[in-house]
């Protein structure tokens, strides 16, 4: 278990986002983004990312000018005084330290627990909640082990782009034949995951289904929120002492 401390001073606001899935293709995406860490982050002392902030990763070695504009910005970020954590997703894993060193982003544990103004709050990306979910479960397992990480990034960095390509095709096809329940969290996964860090609150992304769910964990009333995605619109999670809410912005 990781347990970190963040107790916001600077204006008592903390924003959460994931699933932004960051490509070249899709610049309406990266506007919004930037206009994002521009305009509403700086208001915030404390970013969470919570994995899939790029739709594909495939070694800190790629240095287009997309991936140094995005480190940029995020950079930019942390001069201001925003501390920006970052949380592996099940499309960026390889991000390693040498991108998050570049883009002032401290890497957290794939299941940190923090202390948000006072309150235990479990944060992850999501998709171990899945467990419905076999064939991807067992894929995930093969792709975290780190014989298997060698390899990939031992390969010269156009074989890779063409193996994260294929790979994103392969995963929509499958994506569309699952049913929706396999995709979604498995309930009694979320009540072990909060009654193992003894928490009340959860916070995620990965299953592309902003809301807030009312459960049930340690004998007590709990929470589970569910970050947005970007492909339509901007989303975030605001969090303040008082309140958390869920929050979207239209593209321009």
């Amino acid at each position: 278990m990781s347990e970190t401390s963040h107790v916001n001073n600077k204006s008592a606001l903390t924003y959460f986002i994931a699933d932004l899935h960051l490509a070249q293709n899709r610049p309406d995406i990266t506007a919004c983004f930037l206009s994002f860490l521009k305009n509403d982050a700086p208001k915030a002392q404390t970013l969470y990312i919570l994995g899939d902030l790029f739709e594909y990763w495939i070694g800190d070695d790629d240095n287009s000018p997309f991936l140094l504009e995005i480190s940029q910005a995020i950079k930019a970020l942390t001069v201001l005084g925003c501390k920006i954590y970052f949380i592996h997703g099940n499309r960026d894993f390889l991000l390693g330290k040498r991108f998050a060193k570049q883009s002032g982003m401290e890497l957290l544990p794939e299941v940190t627990l923090i202390d948000l103004y006072g309150t235990p709050v479990v944060i992850m990306h999501g998709d171990t909640l899945c467990t419905r979910d076999v064939g991807y479960q067992a894929f995930r397992k093969k792709s975290r082990s780190w014989w298997w990480q060698a390899i990939i990034k031992s390969l010269p960095l156009f074989v890779r782009r063409k193996i994260a390509s294929n790979y994103r095709e392969q995963s929509a096809t499958a994506t569309a034949m699952k049913s929706q329940d396999i995709m979604d969290v498995t309930d009694s996964e979320v009540v072990h995951c909060l009654e193992q860090y003894q928490s009340q609150i959860l916070i995620h992304g990965h299953t592309h289904r902003p809301a807030i769910h009312d459960v049930k964990a340690n004998n007590q009333q709990a929470q589970r929120i569910v970050l947005g995605d970007w492909y339509e619109q901007g989303a975030w999670l605001k969090v303040t002492p008082d309140s958390m809410d869920l929050m979207d912005r239209p593209f321009e």
